[in-house]
């Protein structure tokens, strides 16, 4: 999904579904694309990432009033999975509108942090490159009859599509599952085990190893988890070497 900007009175402007039934690797059985208007005001830095104009809004339907909003509430039950990059972001905006999720949720930001530790960023156009999935986004958007851009919420899907394939076939060798319940399952673990973050990614000791730091100039570790505004990786990291 794409918003107006990232403050608290932002609101959705572009929701994106992909519904599959029992396997993700199949064709899917819906998908639903499309702009809706917002009464929040739409912040520049917004537009910069997702080129919507307000212009683009007018007189498109309001979110509660798509299509795509109907399948997703009739959707929304125990029986069926979430799937989302950053999972808890589009929950976060989507309570903004209501929506209550009663879904299993499987966030694909989190297993990749888990799954590549090695890397220091895990946005999803990032590891689009570094993982080599736009290789095969091509094939992928032909077969759906779509243009894959950036930012767009149906092509950020496709990616998260190819991501997540990724992820399965890291979890089976890793965890030596066979099948794809068993790797759903740990998916849908791994999605709720804060990660244990190797490096800071900001402030004074940006790109260093934190463990290191903490040898250091433990100060400043507890400085961070008193001062700052955190994510529960960054606090359970922090706690970790507290």
């Amino acid at each position: 999904m794409e918003a107006t900007g990232n403050r608290e009175q932002d609101r959705i402007i572009q929701l994106g579904l992909m519904v599959f039934e029992k396997s993700i690797n199949t064709s899917p059985i819906y998908i639903f694309n499309a702009l809706n208007s917002t009464n929040a005001e739409m912040m520049s830095e917004a537009m910069e990432l997702h080129n919507i104009t307000p212009d683009m809004l007018a007189n498109k339907k309001k979110l509660h009033d798509t299509e795509g909003y109907g399948v997703f509430s009739e959707l929304n039950t125990p029986d069926n999975i979430f799937i989302a990059h950053d999972a808890p972001s589009d929950l976060k905006m989507l309570r903004k509108e209501n929506f209550s999720n009663k879904m299993t949720v499987i966030d694909t930001l989190k297993c990749a942090r888990h799954l590549f530790d090695h890397l220091d960023i895990h946005r999803l156009q990032y590891l689009r490159y570094e993982l080599g999935l736009y290789k095969n986004e091509k094939e992928e958007a032909e077969n759906l009859n779509i243009v894959i851009r950036s930012h767009d919420a149906l092509s950020d899907i496709v990616v998260a599509k190819l991501l997540f394939s990724k992820l399965m076939s890291k979890i089976k060798n890793k965890f030596d599952l066979v099948t794809d319940k068993e790797i759903f399952d740990k998916m849908i673990e791994l999605s709720t085990t804060p990660v244990l973050i190797k490096k800071f990614k900001f402030g004074k000791y940006k790109g260093e190893y934190i463990d290191e730091v903490a040898n250091s100039d433990y100060g400043y570790i507890g400085w961070m988890r008193d001062t700052l505004k955190l994510d529960e990786d960054m606090k359970y990291t922090l706690d970790y070497y507290l």
